[in-house]
């Protein structure tokens, strides 16, 4: 079945999930902020509004694709949700934080609005070729009404129901603490093996065929050897989500001493980088440090 879909949010992974769903057979009306995204996303097949009221009114469903839980909780007043179509269910697919998302859940609700959580991994090239991963929480008959639309926008395999409210969110979180801190703990060994005099490139392949290897080793060392440091996320909402995680812990009960280091080393690259984009922009911090670069 085909839906009306209002997507709101059409940056780099907005765009290309609006143009799966289009070319799946979805009418898809987009909101954002910038008018300038209205051409490429006309170009698309999709339509425009600039007010998310208007592009949710009578909507099946309602997608949310923007940078974080600031901009979820100002993109949806009540009245979004009551211009919504009866029984639509809203799919978030931000990066948001539990604590934000629970408000707008209960908000959510007051209107019959079904809620699905489906935060995003990969790229914008994964986006725009059906490869991304979501981490999905919420009701199981409420995943399952929506498998159609989902699949439209990745593979079957790639959605994994996670559990309930929450649950998707917090996952994603959790892969993003695990990588960034692989990369600060991959980079602070590969500085002090360089300066013991290892070969940087014997040492990678070691270190990815041994007990210590890892898909940033494998996957993601060749690209910061090369001198990218994966401009595709801004520092400052790495950093904001390394904070959620450590709030969630202290709010759980939960040790959080590495997290916290984690989240200080990408504090610290924001105060020396800024608001840029970079995912190993800490690795760059740590480079500094050492007075140098991990380059082969």
């Amino acid at each position: 079945m085909t839906s009306r879909v209002a997507l709101v949010g059409a940056g780099r992974m907005g765009t290309p999930l609006c143009g799966r769903l289009v070319s799946a057979g979805h009418t898809v009306t987009v909101c954002d902020l910038r008018p300038e995204r209205e051409p490429p996303v006309r170009a698309l097949g999709a339509q425009w509004s600039p007010s998310v009221v208007n592009a949710a009114a009578g909507a099946d469903v309602l997608v949310t694709v923007v940078p974080g839980p600031d901009e979820v909780s100002a993109a949806l007043p009540d009245a979004v949700f009551a211009a919504l179509a009866p029984g639509a269910v809203w799919i978030d697919m931000t990066s948001n934080a539990p604590a934000v998302a629970r408000d707008l859940r209960q908000r959510a609700a007051a209107h019959g609005v079904d809620v699905l959580e489906a935060p995003m991994g990969g790229s914008p090239d994964d986006a725009e070729h059906g490869r991304l991963r979501l981490f999905v929480g919420g009701p199981a008959d409420v995943l399952d009404r929506c498998r159609p639309l989902l699949e439209a926008v990745t593979t079957a395999d790639r959605i994994r129901h996670m559990g309930g409210p929450g649950a998707g969110y917090t996952t994603k979180l959790l892969i993003n603490l695990l990588w960034f801190g692989q990369a600060t703990a991959t980079a602070e060994a590969l500085l002090l093996g360089r300066r013991a005099g290892i070969d940087l490139t014997a040492l990678h392949g070691t270190l990815a065929d041994s007990a210590a290897g890892s898909d940033f080793i494998r996957r993601d060392l060749p690209a910061l050897f090369a001198g990218d440091y994966l401009r595709s996320y801004g520092l400052d909402r790495i950093h904001d989500q390394l904070k959620v995680v450590n709030e969630e812990a202290e709010h759980l009960g939960t040790p959080h001493e590495l997290a916290d280091t984690v989240a200080r080393i990408h504090r610290r690259a924001l105060d020396r980088f800024g608001p840029v984009d970079g995912e190993l922009l800490a690795v760059a911090l740590l480079e500094e440090a050492a007075g140098t670069l991990l380059r082969p």
